[in-house]
């Protein structure tokens, strides 16, 4: 009998005892802390005599030059329905897109909070990727090493609020407001908020189409004036191998201050990955951006560029990636090598490793 008694005594303890840790660990915020690593070595066969290679991009852009793009510190956090991430930064990246902003050290710092039950509406708010494009800095989720023409001249990170809804399986949507085209700080308080949208149809596991779109006053020259863009791609996997993507960015802005009616940007973008086996990948790249009144970059002559590149990719393993890639660039005007030369050709090659 005292065996007996013993015995429920030892399994009413240990439930006590279980049920006290079940609930001080739902009571307790979960803590994730991931990172990224990435470090280049790129040569600009133009050997340019400048800094950056090219005043158009944003990523891996030292000649001749070991460097880190970009080493990334995250820590996701959650309790119960709110939820939200820091990221602290640095490298050649952080250099170059932050150069105008006080606030350098943050790659993300937003909180969210799901609004119902379901977590199918969610509202956000502070220093958040971008919504635009299918480019991250983050180059593990990239088909290429370098980034798009397109992608390094849209945002990368947006400040503000962005209220998100999943109304299906298949079809999301979101609206953002925001202090302006990849800005942490406005660089006039006077100016009204930016707006942006985002919707995202999900065939299937396979098929995504992404439609994104702002619109607000941005600065050309020494006057703001208003922007409006869109950016659309379809993602698609056609089978173990083959995953293919198609891009396509169009933007106005009024240039009415300029003597001008007004500017137009586009820019569309192909790339194809192809899996030769778990450990290698080959991806293609082909490009065009034309930008004739200097809207967004400012090459001094119409900017009209058509580029091809060409990827290798070894992967030791799902967490470290050790990449190549050989990119040309083929203008109609001189805007290569100070202005002497219509052709540009380069080589990157990066190691990264993503915990």
């Amino acid at each position: 009998m005292e065996k007996i008694y013993f015995t429920l005594l030892m399994s009413s303890l240990f439930f006590r005892m279980t049920a006290q840790e079940d609930s001080s660990t739902v009571n307790k915020p979960k803590i994730d802390i991931s990172g990224f690593i990435e470090a280049y070595y790129s040569y600009d066969f133009s050997e340019p005599n400048l800094k950056h290679k090219q005043p158009f991009l944003y990523n891996y852009n030292r000649h001749n030059e070991f460097n880190v793009n970009i080493a990334l510190l995250r820590a996701s956090i959650s309790y119960k329905n709110v939820y939200g991430k820091v990221s602290v930064h640095a490298g050649t990246y952080v250099d170059d897109n932050y150069a105008n902003e006080d606030v350098k050290l943050l790659n993300e710092a937003f909180v969210g909070v799901y609004l119902d039950q379901s977590m199918n509406t969610s509202i956000e708010a502070g220093i958040m990727p971008s919504y635009i494009g299918f480019e991250t800095a983050v180059s593990h989720s990239n088909l290429t090493v370098t980034r798009s023409i397109l992608a390094e001249n849209s945002p990368y990170f947006m400040t503000g609020v962005k209220l998100s809804h999943q109304f299906n399986k298949k079809f999301s949507g979101s609206f953002l407001v925001t202090n302006g085209w990849q800005r942490i700080q406005k660089v006039n308080n006077k100016l009204v908020p930016s707006f942006g949208s985002q919707l995202v149809y999900k065939a299937s596991e396979k098929s995504a189409f992404n439609w994104s779109t702002f619109i607000g006053e941005e600065l050309v020259n020494t006057s703001f004036t208003v922007r409006y863009f869109s950016n659309l791609f379809w993602d698609y996997t056609w089978d173990e191998k083959w995953r293919t993507i198609l891009g396509f960015d169009y933007g106005i802005q009024d240039l009415v201050s300029l003597n001008d009616d007004y500017g137009i940007w586009y820019s569309p973008v192909l790339i194809t990955q192809y899996k030769l086996n778990p450990k290698w990948n080959l991806a293609y790249r082909m490009e065009y951006y034309q930008d004739k009144k200097n809207v967004i970059i400012a090459s001094g002559l119409p900017f009209e560029v058509l580029g091809n590149s060409l990827n290798l990719d070894f992967l030791p393993n799902s967490k470290c990636k050790i990449r190549t890639e050989g990119k040309w660039y083929r203008a109609t005007e001189n805007i290569f090598d100070e202005g002497t030369k219509k052709d540009n050709f380069s080589v990157t090659t990066t190691m990264s490793f993503e915990f």
